[in-house]
């Protein structure tokens, strides 16, 4: 019986660590995606920093939900209801990645960094688990679509 519990644990354990790679990796294609449209609208098609920021950033988020949706958590919910459910964590994240500095650094006096440093850790681990629990929450029947978190 303890081995069968070990068993189930580390095919747990293992699962979480595969959901948690995945993720990462398509934050991290995202972010490349990203960068590269950002400069690329700047130089190329004569956009304004911030036209360029804010269009690549639009084409990154569709790519992010897109990528998150049939690889990250595999889910078989419809675009109805998971695309405004992600819509609002994207702007939920976008909130707090305004208010964070605006409230360490103004309001309590921090340095900068540790206002990025707080953003950059509470909106993928927030992000990671409204997406699995909420966003996506219907999964494709097998062992890859099991939530692991």
């Amino acid at each position: 019986m303890r081995a069968v519990r070990r068993s189930e644990a580390r095919s747990t354990a293992g699962a979480g660590l595969r959901l948690l790679a995945r993720f990462g990796l398509v934050g991290i294609a995202a972010t490349i995606l990203y960068a590269v449209l950002a400069v690329a609208l700047g130089r190329s098609i004569g956009f304004t920093p911030v036209q360029a920021s804010l269009a690549a950033y639009t084409a990154a988020a569709v790519f992010s939900y897109l990528a998150h949706k049939s690889v990250t958590f595999l889910s078989s919910g419809s675009h109805r209801s998971e695309a405004p459910r992600f819509l609002l964590l994207t702007a939920t994240g976008f909130a707090v990645a305004y208010a964070a500095p605006a409230l360490l650094t103004a309001k309590l006096g921090l340095p900068p960094i540790i206002a990025v440093l707080v953003t950059c850790s509470l909106i993928p681990a927030i992000n990671l688990l409204m997406l699995d629990r909420w966003v996506f929450a219907q999964r494709r029947p097998g062992p890859q679509g099991d939530r692991s978190t």
